[in-house]
């Protein structure tokens, strides 16, 4: 079939991909001039399976609160006169209960697993480099309090057959050995050794170079402004080409997919929560993280790629507001320096932030959509590069009337229609 894909980030570039290996023909949209310019540019790097688990959680809402008192604290809000972010904000806390995350979890950590796993497969199937690294995730406590706390966290791990790994401080630099020059004390730290780390806009953009030797057409620089149809299927796209027609359509556009489908009136509770980042050229390798440390009382990932620093975190809710506060920039900055001081140089950081596509549940959205030839691929939220190969692979099979190699119901947006 021909398939035109809308987004050319890191999930519809996978998506294209896959399809293309299925012997589809298929043509990207987006409208940016490159792929992988938005959500995708500059996220935390983690690929981190083994904690995909939903915002929506038990405790998340006192947790908030607290983080709004503080002066960095990993959650800002800034209200606005927009229905759809309080009914998504509603349906979150609906979901923050200990039945509806256990749930939401069942489905998000299997497909977090077969992503990974897939994603190992294109690895050595392609030679795809992207500074990937293969040595796990580190959770880092600072507090004895924290480290008391993850015995729910280690009953899922448990439950799911995940490897990991309870550390001493000792443990912990005996990993990180960058860590020996923490300026506050390390209680423990959680690890994850299966988990991988590297950079999703080079891994896009790669990736993106394989799809065209494949035939894969990509038509940067030309957004789509509608979806038409009638008789019951999705017929063309209007787009920065004019009118252009085929037998199946990928939304995989984000937080604007919501739009899209908003005006073919099926809704999908899709909403942008903002975060940001900080890229740091490496000053000293000998101080530099090994891998990712998450800084549990920041909510903070400090993650290694090639000779560069990426410093990952907060959640800030402000619809599609894409302004750089520079207040958000203090605890990236105050992560690396009191973790890993000398490891970077902040003076020539890059600064940046997207809008991650959040579900008020936390599992993503990836199937058919009521009409039959469209379907739909967006709301992996902080986890689009931990599951964006597993999720692709997911819905080219369903495309190409295959069953998925892992049990992908729960997964559609017919769960919201319920």
């Amino acid at each position: 079939m021909k398939v035109i894909v809308v987004g050319g980030g890191v999930i519809g570039v996978t998506t294209a991909y896959y399809l293309a290996e299925a012997g589809h023909e298929v043509v990207v949209y987006d409208r940016q001039k490159a792929p992988a310019q938005e959500t995708s540019f500059a996220n935390s790097g983690e690929i981190s399976s083994g904690y995909a688990s939903p915002l929506a959680a038990p405790g998340v809402p006192l947790k908030a609160l607290k983080w709004l008192g503080m002066k960095d604290g990993p959650f800002s809000f800034r209200p606005k006169l927009d229905p759809k972010m309080w009914l998504w904000l509603a349906r979150m806390l609906r979901n923050c209960t200990a039945s509806r995350y256990a749930a939401n979890k069942a489905l998000m950590m299997p497909l977090a697993e077969y992503s990974r796993d897939m994603l190992r497969v294109l690895r050595e199937g392609t030679g795809i480099s992207y500074d990937e690294r293969s040595h796990g995730t580190l959770q880092l406590f600072r507090t004895q309090q924290q480290l008391d706390g993850i015995a729910s966290d280690v009953a899922v791990l448990d439950r799911f057959d995940v490897p990991y790994e309870i550390l001493d401080a000792a443990g912990c630099i005996a990993g990180e050995p960058g860590l020996a020059g923490a300026r506050q004390g390390i209680s423990g730290g959680l690890r994850l050794p299966v988990d991988e780390t590297g950079d999703c806009r080079l891994f896009t953009e790669r990736l993106a170079e394989l799809c065209a030797e494949r035939g894969v057409v990509f038509r940067f620089g030309k957004g789509v402004f509608s979806l038409e149809h009638w008789g019951g299927q999705v017929r063309q796209i209007t787009s920065g080409d004019g009118r252009v027609g085929a037998d199946a359509f990928v939304l995989a556009a984000g937080s604007y997919s919501e739009r899209f489908m908003r005006k073919l009136q099926q809704r999908v509770p899709v909403y942008p929560l903002k975060g940001y980042s900080l890229t740091v050229p490496v000053a000293d390798a000998a101080r530099a993280p090994v891998s990712t440390v998450i800084d549990e009382t920041y909510k903070v990932a400090v993650t290694r790629l090639g000779d560069r620093i990426r410093i990952g975190g907060t959640v800030e809710m402000s619809g599609f507001d894409l302004t750089l506060h520079e207040s958000r920039r203090a605890p990236l900055e105050r992560s690396l320096s009191e973790l890993f001081g000398g490891a970077g140089n902040l003076r020539e950081a890059h600064f940046w932030c997207g809008l991650r596509p959040m579900t008020p549940d936390g599992p993503p959205i990836v199937g058919r959509t009521k009409l039959p030839n469209l379907y739909i691929n967006t709301g992996h939220g902080m986890l689009g590069w931990t599951m964006a190969c597993g999720s692709a692979k997911i819905l080219a099979d369903t495309i190409s009337g295959r069953e998925p190699e892992i049990d992908a119901s729960g997964l559609g947006p017919e769960r919201y229609w319920a």
